[in-house]
C-alpha cells in the first residue's frame, strides 16, 4: 500500500525516476483568456477549484519533489535534442464522463486525432527519458464538474452544460510543473498546486523557475457552507468577481449577440432620458427533467411579449441554458430587449448560464452589472446600474431569488440574504435609487403561517423572522410596489374570499393548475405574494401603477395551460418632477443657448382671467357641444378604421385576431391646444403597408357613410398619401405610418430613447411619427399643462389676426409655437412659480430681440451636449424640434418672411409696454383690412378657375400656394432691396362673394404681398435696379406656373403676377369659400393609381388573418370575403362621369337617347333626365355640376351602366 502522496511503483527502466507522487504533477495549463469561461462553472461543481487550475494532466502522479530537478533536466534535454517536433495543437470541445464508484467526473476533451497523436507522443517522449514506458490508457481530459448519478437528469444537465462551454483552443507553448503545497484554506481544504516551474516549447526550449512555489489563485477560496446566525445581523454580500462579467447586446449587422464592452457607446448625452421606467419579474418554471420539454416556450414567449408584460427591463427567475437560447433567438425579443445580462448558450462563442436555475436581465437600456455572492452555493444577487434617470447616479437594480420552502432554516436563510443584498447596496450606492424584483418565496398567506406553526412546520422564532423581513426592507427606504400602487389607485382586490396575506397573489394554486400540481395539498395550497417590486426614489423616481402577467393561456402539449407557476409583476415608475431638469448643459451648448429672463406684466394689464375673457371674445375656446362632437367623432372614426363595435361590445374572433392599429389623434386637438374652427389630424400606426391600409380604410369609410362618414378627398401630401374626411361634420386628416414594433408597443413606444432599436425606421416613416413623437415630449416636460395651453392659444390667435400664422408660407403654425413657447418657458427659473401674465411678456419680449438669422430656437434641456444640426445658408429660421429626421420645423420659411415675423414679435413687444394696453385690444388690433392699407404698393398674384372637376380646381389653388414661397425666395433674391409682406390667405372681391352665396360657377380670387423698401433711404437708382429684378421674378413666376402641366390647364384656369398701386386693389375682403366640393372618384391622380387598384378582398383578408379569410385558392386568391367588397382592374382608374358622358354621345357605336342621367337634385334628392337634355356648359341656366351625377341608366333595358356609388363602369370597363 502507498504511503501518503506516493502511487505504487510503476514500471520502470534502468536508471528510470519513479512517477509515483500525488504532490507533483507535469500538466498543460491553458492560456488565462480561457479561464473565467471554464472556472465559472468549476467553482460550482468541481471540488478541485482552486486546489488546481483548469489543467490538462500530462503525467500524473509525478516524480517525487526532491527529484524535480533531475527530472527536469533529463525532460529538458530530450526535448532539446529533437529536431522537427510536431507542434501539439489542443481543442477541447467534447464532454464526457468519467464513471466512478460513488461519483462521475464530467471533463472536456479534444477528439481530433492528430492532435491525440501529437500529445502521446510528447507524453512518450517524456516518460522515455524518465525511463518509464508509456501507458496505453492514457485519456486526456480536463476536469470540469463532478456528479453523483450518473442516471439522474441533474448529471446529464451538467454534462450538456459542459458540452456548450466555447471551445477551448490553443497551441502548447508551455508544460507546467507542479507541487502540492499544504495550506489550510477557508473552505477546509488543506493543500493547493502550486507552479514550481515551467518548461518552454518554443525553438528554445528552457526551464524557469520562480523563487517559490507560486499559486494559480489568490488565497481566496469559496467559504464553507454558511450555518445562518439568526441573533446576529450578517455582513453585507460581496462581489463575485468571477460571475460578474459584461452583458450582451444583440448587433442586427451580424445577427449575434456580443459582449458589451461599455454602456457609454449606446447613451448619446444629447437624447432626453424617459420619463420613467417599468420594471418586470417574471419566474418562468424550469424544466426539471431531461431532456427538458419545450413545450411551454412558445407560450412563456407570448406571455412575456404581451401587453400586460411590456416593461424596460424585465428579470427572470429559474432560466436554463435551453430557455435563454430560445429565448434570445426569437425576432421580436430581440427588438424590445436588445441588451441581455447574458448571452444565449446556443452560440457558438458564448459559455453557458452558471447554474442550473439562473436569473437573467433583459433591457431596453444598456447597462452593466456585477454579481454578488451570498456565500453559498448557486445563491446570489445580480446587481445592475443604468443610467436611465435624470442626469443624477445611475439606477440600481438587484434581482434575487431567494431560498423557497417554509420552515426555519429557509426563513433564516431569505432574512440573512435580503440583509446581505441590503447592505451591499446600501455602502455601495447609498445615494442611488434603487429597484429590488424577483421571486421572494416568502409566504404571505396567514392561513398558511398559522398553519405551519401548528404542526410545528415553523417555530414562532421563524414567524417572527419572516414578519422581520418586510421591516428590514421598510427600514432600508425600500416601498412595496404593489401596497403602494394599492393605497394610491385602490387596486382591486381580485378575490373578496381572500384571506389575510393573499390579495395580489402571484403563486395561486387555487387559480393556477400549473402551481397546484407543484404543491400538491395542505396548508401550501393557498395563494401566496411570492413575487415582488420594491423601490427607493432618492428623490428621483415614484409609482406610477402595478399589474401581474402571464395570465395568457395556450397550448402546452395536448392540454391547454399557464405558461408558469407564477404570476408575473410589472411596475411603473416614474422619474419625478425635476428629476431631469438638473441637466447639465455643455459648455458647446451653453455658447448657442440665448438666456431668457422673466419679464413681469404691468398692473394694468390684467392676470390670467383677463387673457381668458380676451380668448374667449375672439372664439379660442371650443364649447361643450364642440368637444363632445370632436369625442363623438374621433371615436366613430377609430371605430371604422379598426371594424370595432361602440365600447368594444359584440367584438368577433376576426377583430381579436387582426393586426394591431393604433389611431392616435395629433397636432393642435392631442396637444389640448385646438379651437372649434380646427380640423382633426390622426395618424394610424400598423403592420401592413401604406397601400394596404388606405384600400380598406376607403373601403370602411364609404361603407360607413351612412353613420356621418365620408371621404372628401384624397390627396398627395409631403408625408405622402392623406384622406380628408368629414365625420359627424368635423373635418379630419388621416395619415398612415408602417410601423410594426412602434404599434406593438404602443403607447409605451413614446418612452423609448432615441437610440431604441425601436426606432431605426426609414426617414419617411420617422418624419410621420416626428410630430407626435415632439408632441409627446412637450407634454412630459412643460412646467404646467394648463398655463402652457393658454398661452399657446393666445400667441396663436395673436399670429393669425397680425398674418403670421401659416407654416406652408413660411410663418409660425402650431408646432412652431410649440417649440419657441417650450423653450422660454422651461429657460425661466422655477418655471413652476411664473404666472401666465408674465409667460406672455417674457415670450414677447424674448422674441421680439431674437437674432434670427444667427442663432436657432432649441430645447436646451434637450439638447444638452451638441447640437445635431448644421444650419444651412437657405434657412433664414431655424426654429429646431427633437427628433429625426429633420430638426428644422420651419424649411418653408423665407427671408421676407423671417423679416416680417420678427417685425410683428417687435411691435407686439412694443405694444404690450403701453400704457393701458389690455389683453383684449392685443389680440384684436391688426387684421387683413390694416394690411389692405399698409402698403402703397403690392404683388397681386391673380387666380381663376372655371373646370368642371372640382377637384381639379383644389389641387390648382393648393398648387399654387406651395409654389409662392418659391416667389418669395426669388424676389429676395433679384430684389433684396424690397420687402415683400405676403398675407397668409385668398382675397376676393367683397360684392362678389356676396354674389355667389358660396355656389360660385367661376371661382375667382388673388393673393397679396405688400412691398416696400428695406431701406427708406434707397435711391432712386437703386429702385429702379429693384423693381427690374422684381418684375423679372414675377415674370419667371407666371412662367414656371403656366408650363406645369399636370396642374395648370389653360383652358380651364388662369393666373398671372403683376404690381399694383393701392389704389387699384378695389374692395376685397378674404376669400371664405370652399373653392368646390368633393365626391369619391374625382380625387385620384396619377400617384394613387397602383393604391386604388389593390384586390380589395385580398386585402381585407390580410387583415383579417387566416382563420377568418378562409382556404386560399390559386395564385394567391382567397375564398369566404365578404361579397360586398369588389376587385378593382389592375392599372385601370375609375372613370369620370364627365368622361361616359362624352363616350356615349360620341361614340357612334351607341345611341344617346337611349341613356338618361341620375343626378343628386340639392331639394329634392335623387332624380333622373336624358342624356341628350343634360346641359354640360356652365352659362346654361339648367346646368347641374357634375360631381351631382349618380349614375346613367340605359332606358331599353334598365341596366345601369355606370354607378359612381359601387364603382361600377361598363362603358370603359373600369372600377369594379
Amino acid at each position: 500500500m502507498a504511503t501518503r502522496g506516493v502511487a505504487p511503483a510503476s514500471q520502470s527502466l534502468e536508471g528510470s525516476i519513479s512517477i509515483n507522487s500525488y504532490d507533483t504533477a507535469l500538466c498543460i495549463v491553458p492560456p488565462r483568456r480561457f479561464w473565467p469561461s471554464i472556472d465559472r462553472l468549476r467553482v460550482l461543481y468541481d471540488k478541485g477549484y482552486e486546489k488546481w487550475p483548469p489543467h490538462v494532466n500530462i503525467i500524473y502522479p509525478f516524480v517525487r519533489p526532491d527529484s524535480l530537478p533531475i527530472a527536469m533536466e533529463r525532460i529538458q534535454s530530450m526535448l532539446s535534442a529533437q529536431d522537427n517536433a510536431d507542434t501539439v495543437n489542443l481543442r477541447l470541445a467534447q464532454a464526457g464522463v468519467f464513471q466512478h464508484k460513488h461519483d462521475n467526473t464530467i471533463y472536456l476533451y479534444d477528439d481530433d486525432k492528430d492532435h491525440i497523436t501529437n500529445l502521446k507522443r510528447l507524453r512518450g517522449d517524456i516518460l522515455k527519458s524518465l525511463g518509464q514506458k508509456a501507458q496505453q490508457n492514457f485519456q486526456m481530459h480536463m476536469t470540469v464538474a463532478q456528479s453523483e448519478d450518473a442516471s439522474s437528469s441533474m448529471h446529464r444537465f451538467l454534462k450538456e452544460k459542459v458540452g456548450l462551454l466555447p471551445a477551448v483552443e490553443w497551441e502548447v507553448q508551455e508544460i507546467h510543473i507542479l507541487i502540492r503545497e499544504r495550506v489550510q484554506l477557508p473552505n477546509g481544504a488543506t493543500s493547493q498546486m502550486k507552479t514550481w516551474g515551467v518548461i518552454s516549447l518554443t525553438d528554445s526550449v528552457s526551464l524557469s523557475r520562480p523563487g517559490k512555489p507560486l499559486p494559480f489563485y489568490e488565497m481566496q477560496a469559496l467559504p464553507a457552507p454558511a450555518t445562518v446566525n439568526t441573533d446576529e445581523e450578517d455582513g453585507p454580500g460581496e462581489k463575485d468577481e468571477l460571475q460578474s462579467h459584461p452583458p450582451y447586446y444583440y448587433d442586427d449587422e451580424t445577427d449575434i449577440w456580443l459582449p458589451l464592452g461599455s454602456t457609454d457607446e449606446f447613451y448619446d448625452a444629447d437624447e432626453s432620458k424617459p420619463g420613467g421606467l417599468s420594471v418586470g419579474s417574471y419566474n418562468i418554471m424550469a424544466e426539471f427533467h431531461y431532456p427538458p420539454s419545450q413545450a411551454r416556450y412558445p407560450l412563456l414567449l407570448k406571455n412575456i411579449l404581451s401587453r400586460p408584460a411590456y416593461c424596460n427591463i424585465l428579470v427572470l427567475q429559474e432560466v436554463t441554458d435551453h430557455f435563454l437560447s430560445y429565448l434570445l433567438a426569437d425576432p421580436d425579443i430581440r427588438v424590445r430587449f436588445p441588451f441581455c445580462s447574458h448571452g444565449p448558450p446556443s452560440q457558438d462563442d458564448i459559455e453557458p448560464l452558471p447554474n442550473f436555475l439562473n436569473m437573467v436581465i433583459l433591457s431596453r437600456f444598456a447597462f452593466d452589472w456585477e454579481h454578488v455572492s451570498f456565500r453559498r452555493k448557486h445563491k446570489g444577487a445580480l446587481v445592475a446600474r443604468f443610467k436611465v434617470i435624470g442626469d443624477g447616479p445611475p439606477l440600481i437594480l438587484a434581482t434575487v431569488h431567494l431560498t423557497c420552502g417554509l420552515t426555519d432554516g429557509s426563513i433564516a436563510a431569505k432574512k440573512t440574504d435580503v440583509q446581505k443584498i441590503l447592505k451591499y447596496v446600501g455602502e455601495k450606492y447609498p445615494s442611488h435609487p434603487w429597484v429590488l424584483a424577483g421571486d421572494f418565496n416568502m409566504s404571505t398567506s396567514s392561513f398558511t403561517i398559522d398553519s405551519a406553526l401548528e404542526k410545528k412546520g415553523i417555530s414562532p422564532v421563524s414567524a417572527a423572522q419572516l414578519q422581520a423581513i418586510d421591516e428590514i426592507l421598510l427600514k432600508a427606504g425600500m416601498e412595496d410596489a404593489w401596497a403602494t400602487a394599492s393605497r394610491d389607485d385602490g387596486l382591486e382586490e381580485e378575490d373578496e374570499e381572500a384571506l389575510e396575506g393573499e390579495h395580489g397573489a402571484t403563486y395561486d394554486p387555487l387559480t393556477n393548475e400549473v402551481a397546484a400540481a407543484i404543491v400538491g395539498s395542505g396548508y401550501n395550497m393557498r395563494p401566496q405574494r411570492y413575487d415582488r417590486v420594491y423601490f427607493r426614489g432618492e428623490g428621483k423616481l415614484d409609482i406610477a401603477g402595478f399589474n401581474l402577467f402571464g395570465k395568457e393561456r395556450g397550448r402546452v402539449g395536448d392540454e391547454e395551460n399557464y405558461a408558469s407557476d407564477h404570476w408575473g409583476v410589472r411596475c411603473l415608475l416614474k422619474a419625478t418632477e425635476g428629476a431631469g431638469s438638473s441637466a447639465k448643459i455643455s459648455e458647446e451648448i451653453g455658447k448657442l443657448v440665448i438666456p431668457v429672463s422673466l419679464e413681469k406684466a404691468a398692473d394694468g394689464i390684467g392676470g390670467m382671467e383677463e387673457v381668458k375673457e380676451a380668448l374667449a371674445e375672439v372664439g379660442a375656446f371650443p364649447s361643450d357641444e364642440d368637444v363632445a362632437n370632436r369625442k363623438a367623432a374621433l371615436g366613430l372614426l377609430k371605430r371604422i378604421i379598426l371594424d370595432t363595435h361602440p365600447e368594444g361590445l359584440g367584438e368577433s374572433a376576426t377583430s381579436r385576431l387582426r393586426p394591431v392599429v393604433v389611431v392616435v389623434p395629433v397636432g393642435s386637438y392631442s396637444l389640448g391646444v385646438w379651437t372649434a374652427t380646427s380640423d382633426i389630424d390622426v395618424l394610424c400606426i400598423g403592420p401592413f403597408s401604406a397601400n394596404t391600409f388606405f384600400t380598406l380604410a376607403t373601403q370602411r369609410l364609404r361603407k360607413a357613410e351612412a353613420q356621418e362618414a365620408r371621404i372628401i378627398r384624397r390627396v398627395k401630401a409631403n408625408t405622402g398619401t392623406m384622406l380628408e374626411l368629414e365625420v359627424l361634420g368635423i373635418k379630419m386628416d388621416l395619415q398612415y405610418c408602417p410601423a410594426t414594433s412602434v404599434a406593438e408597443q404602443w403607447p409605451q413606444a413614446l418612452r423609448a430613447p432615441p437610440s431604441d432599436p425601436i426606432w431605426s425606421l426609414s426617414p419617411s416613416t420617422l418624419s410621420k411619427l416626428k410630430a407626435i413623437r415632439d408632441r409627446d415630449y412637450i407634454q412630459r416636460s412643460i412646467p404646467d399643462i394648463t398655463t402652457f395651453r393658454l398661452a399657446h392659444r393666445f400667441i396663436r390667435c395673436w399670429a393669425k389676426s397680425r398674418g403670421i400664422y401659416a407654416a406652408r408660407f413660411g410663418f409660425l403654425g402650431g408646432m412652431q409655437i410649440s417649440l419657441l413657447l417650450t423653450r422660454v418657458y422651461k429657460l425661466l427659473p422655477n418655471p413652476e412659480s411664473v404666472s401666465l401674465p408674465d409667460l406672455l411678456i417674457t415670450f414677447f419680449t424674448h422674441y421680439s430681440a431674437f437674432p434670427w438669422a444667427t442663432h436657432a430656437v432649441f430645447d436646451p434641456h434637450f439638447h444638452t451636449t451638441r447640437l445635431p444640426y448644421n444650419r444651412s445658408t437657405r434657412e433664414p429660421l431655424a426654429i429646431l424640434g427633437y427628433f429625426p429626421p429633420t430638426l428644422n420645423t420651419s424649411l418653408a420659411a423665407s427671408v421676407p418672411s423671417t423679416r416680417a415675423m420678427a417685425t410683428e414679435f417687435e411691435r407686439a413687444a412694443a405694444a404690450l409696454q403701453q400704457e393701458g394696453m389690455t389683453w383684449s385690444t392685443f389680440l384684436t388690433t391688426g387684421g387683413a383690412r390694416d394690411f389692405l392699407t399698409s402698403y402703397k404698393s403690392y404683388i397681386k398674384i391673380s387666380i381663376q378657375y372655371w373646370g368642371l372637376s372640382l377637384a381639379r380646381g383644389s389641387r390648382f389653388v393648393g398648387w399654387l400656394e406651395s409654389r409662392c414661397v418659391m416667389l418669395l425666395v426669388d424676389v429676395a433674391r433679384r430684389a433684396p432691396g424690397l420687402n415683400a409682406r405676403m398675407w397668409p390667405a385668398r382675397f376676393v372681391e367683397t360684392a362678389v362673394q356676396a354674389a355667389d352665396g358660396g355656389e360660385a360657377k367661376d371661382y375667382q380670387g388673388c393673393y397679396l404681398l405688400g412691398l416696400d423698401k428695406v431701406d427708406p433711404e434707397m435711391s432712386k437708382d437703386e429702385l429702379q435696379v429693384a423693381l427690374g429684378g422684381l418684375r423679372t421674378a414675377l415674370r419667371r413666376f407666371e412662367e414656371q406656373m403656366r408650363g406645369d402641366e399636370k396642374y395648370f390647364d389653360a383652358k380651364s384656369c388662369w393666373m398671372s403676377a403683376e404690381v399694383i398701386n393701392r389704389g387699384d386693389l378695389g374692395d376685397l375682403e378674404v376669400d371664405g369659400r370652399e373653392w368646390g366640393e368633393y365626391t369619391p372618384g374625382e380625387e385620384e391622380d396619377d400617384d394613387e393609381e397602383e393604391e386604388e387598384s389593390q384586390d380589395e378582398a385580398g386585402l381585407g383578408a390580410e387583415l383579417e388573418g387566416p382563420e377568418i379569410t378562409g382556404r386560399k385558392k390559386k395564385k394567391g386568391k382567397k375564398e369566404g370575403v365578404d361579397s360586398a367588397v369588389h376587385k378593382l382592374e389592375t392599372g385601370k382608374k375609375f372613370r369620370t362621369a364627365a368622361d361616359v358622358m362624352n363616350r356615349i354621345r360620341w361614340d357612334p357605336e351607341m345611341d344617346s337617347a337611349d341613356f338618361v342621367v341620375g343626378y343628386e337634385d340639392r331639394f329634392v334628392g335623387a332624380r333622373e333626365k336624358a342624356l341628350d337634355a343634360w346641359k354640360s356648359e356652365q352659362t346654361d341656366e339648367e346646368f347641374i355640376p357634375q360631381h351631382r351625377i349618380l349614375y346613367f341608366k340605359r332606358k331599353s333595358d334598365g341596366v345601369v351602366v355606370w354607378e359612381r356609388r359601387t364603382r361600377k363602369d361598363e362603358i370603359f370597363g373600369s372600377g369594379a
